[in-house]
């Protein structure tokens, strides 16, 4: 599925970690979003890592979804982006 566009509460979040990828070592967490139809693993890839936190609202556009490991996941490449459009904390 691609061209998925979705704004989502972030419920957790994994710790930054460095990979390395065959463009060399990226910064990768993963974290894990819910909007009104369910909740599902957003991966964070390299500036992403940072930006998003627990208990932001965040938009998405553009994503993709893959099956890893049995469950899918949300991918944001090139072509997409992800918006804090509530940052933790604030009204």
């Amino acid at each position: 599925m691609e061209k998925i566009k979705l704004v989502a509460r972030v419920l957790d979040k994994s710790s930054v970690t460095v990979v390395d990828t065959r463009f060399g070592p990226a910064k990768f967490a993963f974290a894990v979003i819910e909007d009104e139809t369910g909740r599902v693993r957003l991966n964070l890839w390299r500036d992403q890592a940072d930006i998003v936190n627990v208990g932001n609202v965040v938009e998405v556009v553009n994503a993709f979804a893959r099956s890893f490991r049995g469950q899918i996941e949300l991918n944001v490449g090139k072509s997409g982006r992800i918006i804090v459009k509530k940052r933790a904390g604030r009204v």
